[in-house]
């Protein structure tokens, strides 16, 4: 997803950049909207698993604390590690996001300049 997302934020950058005819800009205007939607949808299913991860090394970390033992210590690294991993990719999705939102503000002004210039 991070590839994905990566590529996509530079390939919209550079179409916009090119982008010369209001048709065009309606297109891209389109995709960009689906995308953002996709994001969000993406980023909201991050969000609930990083909290389930959360809620569950709380878990194991209060079972930990009343019975000391190897196997739940393992479990609670276990689960701290993935939930790092999860926050780290929850933060670039969030980040990716805005800058999405960014891109978008970027072709709603194209639009009105290209509006501007045909009157």
């Amino acid at each position: 997803m991070t590839e994905y997302l990566t590529n996509y934020m530079k390939y919209i950058q550079e179409r916009l950049e090119k982008c010369q005819s209001s048709e065009e800009l309606d297109e891209i205007m389109a995709e960009h909207k689906d995308k953002i939607a996709f994001m969000q949808h993406e980023r909201i299913v991050h969000f609930l698993v990083t909290m389930l991860f959360a809620f569950i090394l709380i878990v194991f970390f209060a079972v930990l604390i009343f019975k000391v033992n190897l196997a739940v210590l393992s479990l609670v690294t276990i689960v701290l590690v993935l939930l790092m991993f999860y926050i780290k990719h929850y933060y670039f999705l969030e980040n990716t996001v805005q800058k999405m939102y960014k891109v978008y503000d970027s072709i709603l002004e194209k639009q009105k300049k290209l509006k501007e210039s045909a009157k």
